[in-house]
């Protein structure tokens, strides 16, 4: 049983028929799920991860004060704070987890205000660049289970992705990256004999082509750290992410820097033939920068278009 499984289970076992009873008339004011910090809020968690902040746990969003009071508020995570210590084998923690609270009784607007910097989840195109995306990834995760009130569930919806703008904008900053790091700089470094700007050069090309596959994929990626095993899960080039770790824990030998060169430029071809799969790409060559030109070209916003093909990245 993973987190997000426990989770809904400690919510429909005890959490569910204590808002029944004790909290009938702010139920509809109420949303329940689990989402947020945390491994197990995208499924990712294992064994490894209940050696700290794993155990039986939901949040209970609530309005603005002029909506639910403070004393309601209050009572409510003293009811809480009650539910049973030990749960399926799994106790509760006494303590707020690492970070702060990631559980319990929280204002709705408070919480999309500290993950995204508005509590409605409406942002300016300047806050979608500036934004995290893997705080745009912890702000949409893990599961509603109940919205009564609806307010979290229009808020998700608001912050589901990147306007298709923002998205052209950050992926021809991305693609350009790629063709810079793995297409022109990379073997350029083997043949200097410089193998640390090489490895330099391999990195930048998997950071980069990492984050254009989940922007043509149209999900945010999340922390660095999950972003492999959420790529291994995405629907399209997914097998990259085998690709990509080829790179990463290869040498650069001069046999080795050929066949990595190679899947460099493999990855590179599938990734355009993704972007004329999906219309962003006008040129017609195996070049990932002329590509990256025609995906910011083909941006309508003319303020837009004309910043710096970078300015998103």
């Amino acid at each position: 049983m993973n987190g997000l499984e426990l989770s809904k289970a400690f919510y429909e076992t005890v959490g569910k028929p204590m808002l029944q009873e004790r909290f009938p008339d702010l139920l509809p004011l109420l949303a329940v799920g689990l989402f947020g910090s945390g491994s197990e809020c995208f499924g990712f968690d294992d064994e490894v991860s209940r050696d700290h902040d794993f155990e039986p746990r939901f949040c209970l969003f609530l309005p603005g004060e002029e909506i639910v009071d403070r004393r309601t508020a209050f009572l409510l995570e003293r009811a809480y704070a009650k539910l049973p210590k030990e749960f399926m084998g799994f106790t509760r923690f006494l303590v707020n987890p690492v970070g702060g609270p990631r559980h319990g009784v929280l204002r709705t607007g408070e919480f999309f205000t500290e993950k995204v910097g508005t509590p409605d989840g409406c942002l300016t195109l300047g806050q979608w660049f500036t934004v995290p995306e893997q705080a745009l990834a912890e702000a949409t995760n893990g599961q509603l289970f109940f919205d009564g009130y609806g307010e979290v569930t229009r808020i998700r919806e608001n912050l589901r992705f990147f306007p298709e703008e923002v998205r052209l904008k950050k992926l021809a900053g991305r693609v350009l990256l790629m063709a810079q790091a793995g297409q022109y700089n990379y073997l350029r470094c083997i043949r200097h004999g410089e193998a640390a700007a090489a490895q330099l050069a391999v990195f930048e090309f998997a950071k980069n082509a990492m984050a254009a596959v989940f922007l043509l994929n149209r999900r945010y990626q999340p922390y660095y750290k999950w972003s492999f095993r959420a790529m291994r899960a995405l629907p399209k080039l997914a097998l990259h992410a085998e690709l990509l770790e080829y790179l990463l824990t290869t040498d650069n030998e001069p046999g080795m820097a050929e066949e990595k060169a190679a899947t460099i430029e493999s990855i590179a071809a599938d990734v355009i033939d993704e972007l004329i799969e999906q219309g962003l790409t006008k040129a017609t060559c195996g070049d990932l920068e002329k590509h990256a030109y025609s995906v910011n070209d083909g941006i309508k916003d003319a303020p837009l278009r004309n910043q710096h093909i970078l300015a998103a990245v």
